[in-house]
């Protein structure tokens, strides 16, 4: 026969004090587990969020990411006319790409931090439609001017409209401000590519990536195809969403592997602490314990009573902690993208999966910590404990 539950929910009212301090402990633990595992949720959505299913990413066969990539303007008029390319009345929709990063001082610290630098072809709008002008006008082909993405001009120093921006040894004008979607654009400069190669000093007409606008996702098929068909171009095609997920993984995993770390440090004391919580308990109820096997509940009914009230107060604690970190969902923070070598702004992002996680791992900490102590209550001898009455 069970025990009735509200003896243990009663039993933690009143037992407050020495409940509260497992209560927290576990707080605490879920709350930097939920805000770490929020961290690297935050930066992978916001490099998957710059690609799309319908774009393909085309660079040097072999090369890992656009910075060690290299091909000719030949080789991207190939792109063009490949199989499985969009196409609107002015032609086809590729936007050959350069990219360079450029240091300049963060608003926050006056430090400097790496910017990513795109060049990219004036048709990119159509390209990349999830891109929009919020602020300003788009720059003009051939001119040194910078349309700059919207967290570029909340984070960093000189970036307002009309702006003159000194860098790669020319001068710049800040045109206007584009959104793309929290997307890892939102933290780039973009302008002409070929402006771009000329101020850097660069070979005429060669490209780091092409980005293009398939007929439908199921096109890269064909265009990968045609691709390595044709032994004039040694190039790779990925969808464009597949790349920047791979782009994402050093970093989340990072992330993950360090917040785990922590994470499972203050396990240990969050699970001393409820062990040493239900010790007390047991210890302050022995007779209870007695009085209860003596009226005839048995030693299975006593562990599962005990564990029910070890899972009661982590549970407590695990919503704590997952509603204490709450405020930081949405929050924008930044970090070095490793890939490339930019500081990437981000924000945190805390799912109801995340929290479920979080709650779960409260109550694994709960029940570790109260299965020991629930074993020794069962096992106390009842005739020695009544004789104490």
């Amino acid at each position: 026969m069970p025990i009735p539950l509200t003896y243990n929910l009663r039993s933690i009212r009143v037992r407050w004090a020495s409940t509260i301090v497992a209560v927290l402990g576990i707080a605490g633990t879920v709350g930097v587990f939920v805000a770490m595992m929020s961290l690297a949720k935050g930066f992978k959505a916001t490099l998957v969020a710059s690609g799309s299913p319908n774009n393909a990413l085309v660079r040097r066969a072999g090369s890992t990411s656009e910075m060690d990539s290299g091909f000719n303007l030949e080789q991207v008029k190939i792109l063009q006319d490949a199989k499985g390319i969009a196409r609107d009345a002015d032609g086809p929709l590729v936007s050959p790409e350069v990219v360079v990063i450029a240091a300049f001082p963060l608003k926050s610290t006056g430090t400097d931090a790496n910017v990513q630098v795109r060049g990219v072809s004036p048709r990119v709008l159509k390209v990349r439609d999830q891109v929009k002008i919020v602020a300003g006008r788009f720059f003009n082909p051939g001119l040194n001017e910078l349309v700059v993405g919207s967290n570029v001009d909340k984070a960093y120093i000189g970036f307002d409209l009309g702006q003159k921006v000194l860098f790669g040894g020319g001068t710049w004008t800040v045109v206007g401000v584009f959104d793309a979607g929290g997307s890892a654009f939102d933290s780039e400069l973009w302008c002409d590519a070929t402006v771009l190669n000329d101020v850097y000093k660069r070979p005429t007409n060669i490209f780091q990536s092409a980005t293009a606008k398939l007929t439908s996702p199921a096109a890269l098929t064909d265009l990968k195809d045609t691709l390595s068909a044709d032994p004039r171009v040694t190039v790779q095609a990925d969808r464009e969403i597949e790349y920047y997920e791979k782009q994402s993984r050093v970093v989340t995993s990072l992330i993950t592997v360090l917040g785990t770390i922590v994470a499972s440090i203050m396990a240990v004391g969050a699970i001393f602490g409820a062990l040493n919580t239900m010790y007390s308990a047991i210890a302050e109820r022995g007779r209870e314990i007695a009085t209860m096997r003596a009226l005839g509940f048995g030693a299975a009914a006593v562990v599962i009573s005990f564990v029910f009230e070890a899972a009661c107060i982590a549970l407590i604690g695990g919503v704590i902690g997952c509603v204490g970190v709450l405020p930081l969902n949405g929050l924008t923070t930044g970090t070095m993208n490793w890939q490339t070598f930019s500081h990437l702004a981000f924000a945190f992002k805390i799912t109801p999966t995340l929290m479920l996680g979080g709650i779960i791992f409260a109550l694994f900490m709960g029940i570790l910590g109260g299965v020991a102590p629930a074993v020794r209550a069962a096992r106390a001898n009842v005739a020695t404990a009544l004789r104490e009455l």
